[in-house]
């Protein structure tokens, strides 16, 4: 150990700056994937239980005292998530990025321990923990992502981030599938089953966080040293301090309306949509179990796009990220239009045959996951990547802002899903989807405008 210590202390700064960073490559990108594999494993438990909690809570009322809503459920996470990120950054720089996520990780785990045994106090209590567990969560997501990028690799990780997170959808939604599926109400024996299986995901995810390591000081280069030495010399109060800062910026009140617009989306797709498809009785006894294979598609589009734009996370940086957003914002367009004519207007509110402008048809339905899953990928991943960027010193509060705006859009998102048909939620995910890709793309164009006149180096 000593020998280690003393061949180490006589490398050259030449030979630091060679071999440095393909020295310690391999922890940054280790981190990397060790963290989107603990986040595939939460969110395998948590997205398959917010898509299913609405059907899961209707049939748990048949013969019971519990009175308790999936709606109100996910619009009490989303409040207390939106609240909870000015909190986030000052948690952040007291207890640090890996202990944050494990935190967090923990609430989620409670949240999905209470579905077992379905009581109202519970259930929305549940909710509380999880919305703080949310964004302390994220916020150290952010950070430990961005802790672990430079200029040339944050695309890439961001990318392979969000598919690996993204294959939970898969898993998460086979295992609802094969488990709702034939039930026009869910019996207590198959959520039980259910929420067990997804339970023991989550807590898999918990331990696989302990597994992340700490980055070596000396591998500062670009995005990494400012951040990480920054962050720990920041009290609670100046954390605080930076979020209310930045959120004044001109680049954060544009990218707001894009911040806003996933938050909606997000919605739709991850409560809404799901619900949508399980009452719409054209598709017969089955329509419980295209839950799953409707949130399967949704995580097929998640995946395919994360796997992509990760490959191809340099030529990301080169070309600009906002091609990718527009074909994202053109993928949701077409998905709305078709879930428009395909499903009934009234689905979102209860068991249906109503009407629809073609026949409804389950390919239709399903091929909208994938659209709508792909979109996701499209606007989230560029938006990593481009905070990562504009923001390295400020990563904390960066992430945490959009978190905030996201929630806050998807609080209001689930309150007015209580009470809107389908058309008029798609109306006005059509006209904040119009407004965050213009948004998204005013600042893009302005960075890469900037890296031309060498005011930023990409």
């Amino acid at each position: 150990m000593a020998d280690d210590v003393e061949n180490e202390s006589e490398e050259t700064p030449t030979t630091l700056a060679v071999q440095g960073p393909a020295k310690y490559f391999d922890i940054r990108f280790y981190n990397i994937i060790v963290l989107g594999v603990a986040f595939m494993l939460v969110f395998t438990a948590f997205q398959t239980a917010s898509m299913a909690e609405e059907s899961v809570l209707q049939s748990a009322q048949v013969n019971s005292s519990f009175t308790g809503d999936g709606y109100t459920s996910l619009a009490i996470i989303y409040s207390m998530f939106s609240l909870s990120n000015w909190a986030a950054p000052s948690i952040l720089s007291l207890i640090g990025p890996k202990l944050c996520m494990i935190v967090g990780a923990v609430m989620y785990f409670l949240f999905i321990l209470q579905f077992l045994k379905p009581m109202t106090w519970a259930l929305y209590t549940g909710s509380v923990l999880v919305g703080f567990g949310a964004a302390i969560l994220w916020t150290g997501q952010g950070n430990f992502l961005t802790i672990n990028s430079d200029t040339e690799t944050v695309g890439r990780n961001s990318g392979i981030f969000w598919a690996l997170l993204q294959c939970s959808l898969l898993f998460g939604n086979l295992y609802s599938y094969l488990t709702l599926r034939g039930n026009f109400d869910i019996p207590v024996s198959e959520r039980t089953k259910l929420f067990l299986g997804l339970s023991g995901a989550c807590g898999l995810g918990i331990l696989t966080l302990v597994l992340l390591r700490k980055r070596r000081e000396r591998d500062s280069n670009s995005l990494i040293g400012l951040n990480a030495s920054k962050v720990k010399s920041d009290t609670p109060l100046e954390a605080l301090k930076r979020s209310f800062h930045l959120l004044k910026t001109r680049e954060m009140l544009f990218l707001s309306l894009t911040f806003a617009y996933t938050g909606l989306e997000l919605t739709f797709f991850s409560g809404v949509y799901g619900t949508c498809v399980g009452h719409t009785q054209h598709f017969g006894n089955d329509a419980k179990g295209l839950l799953g294979i409707s949130g399967m598609f949704i995580g097929a589009g998640e995946i395919i796009a994360g796997t992509m734009f990760g490959l191809f996370g340099s030529r990301t940086n080169k070309y600009g990220r906002d091609p990718i957003v527009l074909v994202g914002y053109v993928l949701h367009m077409a998905a709305f239009y078709l879930i428009f004519i395909n499903l009934p207007s009234n689905s979102p509110l209860q068991s249906t045959m109503g009407s629809t402008y073609i026949e409804a048809n389950v390919y239709v339905a399903i091929l909208c996951s994938f659209l709508l899953g792909f979109g996701d990928a499209s606007f989230n991943t560029q938006l990593y990547s481009l905070l990562g960027f504009m923001f390295p010193e400020d990563s904390a509060p960066a992430f945490a802002l959009y978190k905030f705006v996201q929630s806050v859009a998807a609080a209001i998102g689930f309150a007015y899903s209580l009470q809107l048909l389908l058309h008029w939620q798609l109306l006005i995910l059509v006209v904040t989807g119009t407004l965050g890709a213009y948004a998204f793309c005013v600042i893009e164009w302005s960075c890469n405008r900037a890296a031309k006149e060498g005011y930023i180096q990409i």
